[in-house]
């Protein structure tokens, strides 16, 4: 495991923010951690990324404690924030130069800078970065994120905002960083269908875990298919299924009266609404 979180409490004052939370996160696993507003999504992230200190329970990040060398965690994440810390005025290429020299262990800059472009895709490192589009700006984030060649990669809503041809494009590089780096992709999203490809999902809400598992098992348990069948006679019958496999004994029983069959499969955007009566909004 390289994330583990035991009962971890984050208070505000008298507020609750994360109550009791306990999960694992596989390496080189793509993880999805979602939650509506003010579930505690964002504290339990800030205090895995050393943002912020934890009340009480343990977290370890590749075997090392978090409380106990913080230092040595920042050396093994790379995070890319909603919002950008690059300067618009400055290039791509110089951009990554700066934020290169921010860590010691870094000896050539300029050759790691190129490096960080090269596997990100980007041809366009000499062009400021405030001319670039909304696409463009998310590589050059994940690029400066990369640096380091981080174990684990933060995601924080990567693709918000993007049109869907870019958000495909982004996903691409994130989907090949994995497979060839074997980097672990930790990743909060409005997206459902961006978290469907995850390896395990876990949904939050108040401070607590409410679920945890693969795409195919929450939607199992979660959310049901539904059945809508036409019939011949114009009647049309709609019916919840627990399985789609359920619907066959029926179909086979009418398939003389029936005109047309949709079974509409369940989703994650059931499973998360049905779970936490939230919006898809996770901020």
């Amino acid at each position: 495991m390289i994330i583990e979180v035991e009962n971890l409490v984050k208070n505000y004052g008298e507020v609750n923010a994360v109550n009791g939370i306990s999960f694992t996160v596989n390496e080189g696993a793509l993880f999805s951690f979602l939650g509506t507003n003010g579930a505690g999504k964002s504290t339990t992230i800030n205090v895995l990324t050393t943002l912020i200190k934890k009340t009480s329970g343990n977290v370890f990040i590749d075997g090392i404690n978090i409380e106990k060398s913080p230092e040595k965690i920042r050396k093994l994440i790379g995070i890319v924030f909603q919002d950008s810390v690059l300067d618009g005025n400055l290039t791509v290429y110089e951009n990554l130069c700066v934020r290169a020299s921010l860590y010691p262990e870094i000896a050539d800059i300029k050759s790691t800078a190129k490096h960080a472009l090269k596997l990100t895709g980007i041809d366009y490192g000499n062009r400021r970065y405030k001319t670039l589009s909304g696409g463009q700006r998310r590589r050059a984030d994940i690029a400066r994120a990369l640096l380091h060649t981080p174990k684990i990669l933060f995601l924080d809503e990567p693709t918000t905002g993007l049109d869907p041809k870019t958000r495909g494009d982004i996903w691409e590089l994130i989907r090949n960083l994995q497979k060839t780096n074997n980097t672990t992709v930790f990743l909060t999203t409005h997206y459902m269908e961006e978290a469907a490809d995850s390896d395990n999902i876990i949904i939050i809400n108040k401070g607590e875990i409410r679920a945890e598992g693969t795409p195919v098992k929450l939607k199992e348990e979660y959310c049901k298919d539904r059945l809508r069948v036409t019939f011949k006679t114009g009647e049309i019958l709609k019916k919840e299924l627990a399985k789609t496999t359920d619907a066959i004994p029926f179909l086979l029983e009418n398939k003389d009266k029936i005109e047309n069959v949709e079974i509409i499969n369940g989703t994650l955007d059931d499973v998360f609404l049905n779970l936490t009566g939230g919006l898809t909004d996770v901020n």
